[in-house]
């Protein structure tokens, strides 16, 4: 009997994980550039002491699906996509690197160039500073160009090139900030000249929201048939003790 409540029991935390999975990348179905996350588990063996007594569900490390989102434009000078693969390096607030496909970018009170998160964005010397200026262009391979202040219309100047990088997805790691990093003992991937970006774009999330919604159904009557099944071992069990107190 205590088999038959242990792969319940065993089930419903598997299914609890993919709830959570599943709910995380709904509420981030409208972030820009979001890769949802996908629940992975496998079956382990109990190891006993004379043989493998019963399986378990095991969950494995969170699995990314790096699919692109559909493009929308929105006609701002700072909005840029990737078009294709590749990242945008950012620079997050313990000043490691990390990636992202978000390109909603700002400048802040001190010129710095953000994404939407706030997080300064990265070019070939660190964090990208932007004078000020009467206009601003950003070319197809990230170099960013500004008509300073004062000057004629035609007076164009390269202030940096935005840092774009074409790593192994399988080497990138989502963090508990959210962010993309090279995994542990990866080094940083090198600029990479071949990534384009288009702008007065924006990627949306890859998340399909109908399917997401389909599957928190589905995966809600998955969790209460296991609950049920772990009642129904319970009274077996009361039932099975009752019979044996008969005397």
């Amino acid at each position: 009997m205590d088999r038959f409540l242990y792969l319940a029991m065993s089930g419903a935390k598997e299914n609890h994980y993919a709830q959570a999975i599943n709910n995380h990348n709904l509420a981030n179905a409208n972030t820009h550039g979001f890769r949802q996350a996908l629940a992975d588990a496998y079956t382990v063996p109990v190891r006993g002491p004379v043989y493998d007594s019963r399986d378990y569900v095991q969950i494995r490390d969170e699995a990314i699906d790096f699919s692109k989102g559909a493009l929308q434009s929105t006609g701002r000078d700072l909005d840029i996509a990737i078009e294709g693969e590749g990242f945008i390096a950012v620079q997050a607030p313990d000043g490691t690197e990390t990636y992202t496909r978000a390109g909603n970018l700002h400048i802040d009170s001190l010129g710095v160039l953000r994404d939407e998160r706030g997080l300064a964005v990265l070019g070939g010397g660190g964090p990208i500073a932007i004078p000020p200026n009467e206009s601003l262009l950003i070319g197809t391979d990230g170099t960013i160009s500004v008509r300073p202040s004062g000057s004629g219309p035609n007076a164009l100047a390269a202030v940096e090139r935005i840092r774009l990088v074409n790593p192994d997805t399988k080497t990138l790691k989502r963090g508990e900030d959210g962010l993309l990093r090279a995994g542990d003992g990866q080094a940083a991937p090198p600029a990479d000249a071949n990534v384009r970006i288009v702008t007065g774009m924006l990627e949306t999330s890859n998340v399909n929201t109908v399917h997401a919604l389909t599957r928190m159904i589905e995966l809600s009557r998955h969790f209460e048939t296991q609950v049920k099944m772990m009642e129904s071992a319970n009274k077996l069990e009361q039932t099975h003790n009752q019979l044996l107190s008969i005397r």
